[in-house]
């Protein structure tokens, strides 16, 4: 295979020796980094972004896979926050409606689209003009900004247009309504390309390469000390700043240089359920009221989404478990609004996400605080923590403006509201000639449009793969979604190591198919065993450990509590290629 170009954006096997040799040359030459970020989840993908458009020498390492952690685990939302609003946070709010049109119509258009959603309104009288002024102040501050809105307006809906819109609905479940639009993204897919631009523009990043510790110069952090667990070399990266984004992981990652961290971090758990979409039938998403917070049914391809919970989580943070009584909490709330009730043999896929959350004095994590904080504990060393999943983009900027501070040299402002991710260019002429690209292609016009919708403008590269040889236009097993092209692909362009990194983020077989990717696992080791080069006892390995976690993962969400369903899912061990 030939090499890549390091400006190119395509995260080859290639591409990724290369990039450590070039962190590692940052010790042997003393040619030290501007700035090395840790974490790749958004916010470090952002902030390697960020740095790196601004002219600046950047790297990023990510212990595990691209968005492995939080970001890869959310309810798949760009949104401005609706019970923010009710919070009087405004400011939020607004960050967030601005960020969301950015996301729809400049930065990501190929992987950020509108989805529309119900407000249920249960009285006759009061309720609609309370929710109504609340809703159309939500869509006048999206106005703000030369970007535009993005997304529809609000509409007010009689119980029967309710109805008609979403049929499923008890009767008596509401009065009326009220359609309102966000936005939605696959955001694994996003953070592994947010990762890729980072690339093409020039930043050294690898995933599966952890910080064991951070090197100082008296009481400065001057880089990192990391640890490939692809080959078990352990080697320094000298940087002049580095920037801990690892989420969750913020006061593990803090404790390796100081006990004096200004941020603390709290985690909470949040679970999500994936049903097939014949199991509701209504045309629209829908918000729902909750004791506790707020419950979203929302459309995601041929699934819906409902989710999610909110509970305090101080258990194991690379595997947060669900439990029985998590799936039967958003279970009974999403059944008192069905005509149908849905049941545990609806559900096709679990998944369990933390939220880093900055710590306060709330009893409960649904009142701590969403804002985001940047800290300097010590010199050389940024922090940034809390926030939400829509505003990562100003994190990103916020953590690298006080980096850039402690540079010797002049740095630029940062750029990334105008610089739109790979795949972005030419995607609304690619979407306009969908039907012609089918037609020369020889791939349905269906397909064609699920790969835009994925890839962008990229589309053109799965497409030139597939004329090469068309057993990769094939779908994979359990798993008609999705072509074998696209595990390739996962491997040569997006830094796929692992069978899980392309059944759990690179597609979401694991929680799309009833089997979670079982009859899928050993296909996609064939097709990632000749570009990475595995032996047969490698691709065996792959395949055991990945249904191992599966399995794993359904016995722990038979478990009555947080501390049984952890016991049961830590059973299985991330996978290792290093011995």
């Amino acid at each position: 295979m030939a090499t890549t170009s390091p400006l190119s954006g395509d995260l080859s096997p290639e591409y990724r020796g290369n990039a450590i040799a070039s962190l590692r040359a940052t010790t042997e030459s003393r040619q030290e980094l501007d700035i090395l970020v840790v974490g790749g989840g958004v916010v470090g993908a952002g902030a390697a972004l960020d740095a790196v458009t601004r002219g600046l020498d950047v790297g990023l390492v990510e212990a595990r896979d691209w968005a492995s952690g939080t970001s890869s685990r959310s309810s798949k939302l760009i949104h401005g926050g609706l019970r923010y609003l009710e919070m009087l946070d405004f400011a939020l709010v607004s960050e967030a409606l601005k960020e969301r049109g950015l996301l729809l119509t400049r930065i990501a258009p190929h992987l950020v689209r509108p989805v529309p959603f119900l407000y249920p309104l249960h009285k006759r009288f009061v309720e609609r003009p309370y929710v109504g002024a609340g809703i159309a102040l939500y869509d006048i501050m999206s106005f703000t900004g030369s970007h535009g809105r993005g997304v529809p307006l609000h509409k007010h809906l009689s119980r029967r247009g309710t109805l008609r819109a979403a049929p499923s609905l008890k009767p008596d479940a509401m009065v009326g309504s009220i359609r309102y639009y966000d936005g939605q993204v696959d955001d694994a897919r996003m953070v592994t390309n947010i990762v890729r631009t980072a690339a093409h523009y020039g930043a050294k990043v690898v995933n599966r390469v952890s910080v064991v510790d951070f090197l100082r110069e008296g009481e400065r952090v001057v880089g990192a000390k990391v640890r490939d667990h692809e080959s078990g070399d352990v080697f320094d990266i000298r940087a002049k700043q580095v920037i801990n984004a690892t989420g969750v992981w913020t006061d593990d990652t803090q404790a390796l240089i100081t006990d004096r961290g200004q941020l603390k971090v709290r985690a909470s758990k949040g679970i999500h359920l994936v049903v097939p979409r014949d199991r509701i039938q209504s045309t629209v998403g829908m918000i729902l009221r909750t004791e506790k917070s707020v419950l979203f049914v929302i459309p995601w391809g041929r699934h819906w989404i409902i989710g999610t919970t909110d509970t305090d989580w101080n258990l194991d943070k690379a595997h947060p478990a669900a439990t029985s009584a998590d799936i039967d909490y958003l279970l009974e709330h999403v059944n008192r609004v069905l005509v149908r009730p849905l049941t545990r043999e609806d559900v096709e896929g679990v998944y369990a996400g933390l939220r880093p959350l900055l710590a306060g004095e709330s009893d409960s994590t649904a009142k701590l605080s969403r804002e985001h904080v940047v800290a300097h504990p010590v010199p050389g060393l940024v922090v940034i923590a809390g926030g939400k999943w829509t505003t990562y983009r100003v994190m990103a900027k916020d953590a690298v403006d006080e980096a850039a501070r402690s540079l010797d040299e002049r740095v630029p402002e940062s750029v990334t509201e105008t610089i739109t991710l790979l795949g972005a260019d030419g995607y609304q002429a690619a979407w306009n000639r969908r039907g012609r690209t089918a037609e020369l292609s020889g791939v349905h016009v269906a397909r064609v449009e699920h790969l835009l919708q994925r890839y962008g403008s990229m589309v053109r590269h799965l497409l030139a793969m597939i004329a090469e040889n068309p057993a990769l236009g094939e779908p994979l097993p359990g798993a008609d979604d999705y072509l074998a092209a696209e595990v390739v692909y996962a491997v040569t362009h997006e830094g796929a190591r692992h069978v899980e990194d392309v059944l759990t983020r690179r597609t979401r077989i694991s929680i799309e198919t009833w089997d979670r990717g079982d009859a899928a696992a050993p296909v996609v080791a064939d097709l990632m065993a000749g570009p990475l080069g595995w032996s047969a006892e490698q691709r065996d390995h792959e395949v055991e450990v990945y249904l191992a976690r599966v399995k794993a993962e359904r016995i722990s969400q038979e478990q009555p509590d947080d501390a049984s369903a952890d016991a049961e899912r830590i059973r299985v061990a991330d996978i290792v290629s290093a011995t």
